[in-house]
């Protein structure tokens, strides 16, 4: 079994400047290097964010470079996304090699595709991301787990009061999303409490893992929680609490996932379970409510079919409140994981 842990909030480096090019090719090095890569894979990293940040700051003039560490099947891997509001591009053209929008050399994004492991992007007339997802040479082809987290602290704040889990055995996952009360150390507490009884069994059932976060809550702040187990066949199984909202994604179309209200550690009724079946080839997104709900991805063609890890970039990027911590988790649910 493999657990993600929460970890760090995404790092997200403004890019607004020439000068901060470089100081996205230090942190994507740095991060790199804390993972465990060779003088070679972290050379990689260092790479594509330099690239990456180039060319938002060339196409777009202005945007953000986000790191976050991603668990794979093999271990660690680092995601590095590119997010921007510039007027978007044609990735099948700018995949081939030689191909320009800008008159330069054109050496950019089939090029860069090359040095990850995952890339994948997403552009139209609001902005464009681009994910490039790395892991150490050597990782067998193929080896990812398609999931992807956009996690933010409230801006100021060093620590988020929001937390999040995966666990994954075989074909088989289990998730975690949980908003402790408000923002600050006191919340993250509340969501660290929850997150520690997940792992001690991420896959017992839904009603069993919120009734244990209950207690381990007790004492804290108390928050939002909620739990998604798919099976690895067809069937989804969730129970939530509080403002956690779910949905699952098919095609441009999606249906909401039930919770109930109250609040974990503090007063609800016993977690009631829903039952979702053909669930199978579908998304699962949930986040907190620092994120908007009035999204859809049918506004965004295409993009379900997209890697999770740009879908949740781009769901921040263009519905996060600013008011909260704010964090949008999104699974492929598939019937056979490497």
């Amino acid at each position: 079994m493999d657990v993600a842990q929460t970890g760090a909030p995404t790092l997200v480096l403004a890019l607004e400047d020439a000068s901060q090019v470089g100081q996205a090719r230090r942190a994507a090095t740095q991060r790199a290097q804390q993972l465990g890569f060779d003088e070679t894979d972290s050379g990689r990293a260092a790479l594509l964010a330099t690239e990456l940040a180039s060319n938002v700051l060339k196409h777009a003039g202005r945007g953000a470079l986000h790191l976050a560490d991603v668990a794979g099947p093999h271990g660690p891997g680092l995601d590095i996304i590119a997010v921007d509001r510039g007027p978007g591009f044609d990735l099948a053209h700018c995949l081939v090699d030689g191909y320009s929008s800008r008159g330069t050399q054109g050496i950019g994004l089939g090029a860069l595709a090359r040095q990850a492991q995952v890339f994948d992007a997403y552009a139209d007339a609001r902005g464009s991301v681009v994910m490039a997802r790395l892991y150490p040479r050597g990782t067998p082809p193929g080896s990812d787990y398609r999931y992807g987290v956009s996690h933010h602290a409230l801006h100021g704040e060093n620590v988020s009061g929001d937390g999040w889990r995966l666990a994954i055995e075989g074909s088989r996952a289990s998730v975690l999303l949980v908003d402790g009360l408000g923002h600050g150390p006191d919340a993250a507490e509340a969501a660290q409490a929850c997150a520690a009884a997940f792992v001690e069994a991420p896959f017992d059932t839904p009603e069993t893992l919120l009734a244990r976060a209950h207690a381990r809550m007790a004492g804290t702040r108390g928050g939002a929680a909620a739990v998604a187990r798919y099976d690895g066949h067809d069937l989804l199984r969730f129970a939530g609490i509080g403002n956690i909202a779910a949905c699952l994604v098919s095609g441009e179309s999606a249906r909401g996932l039930a919770s109930h209200p109250g609040i974990v550690g503090g007063q609800f009724r016993k977690a009631h379970v829903f039952d979702y079946p053909q669930a199978a080839g579908q998304l699962l997104v949930m986040h907190s409510d620092g994120l908007q709900t009035r999204w859809r991805l049918g506004d965004y063609p295409g993009l379900w079919q997209r890697h999770p890890a740009v879908i949740a970039a781009l769901l921040h990027r263009d519905f996060c409140r600013g008011r909260d911590d704010a964090t949008v988790l999104v699974l492929a649910l598939e019937a056979k994981r490497v």
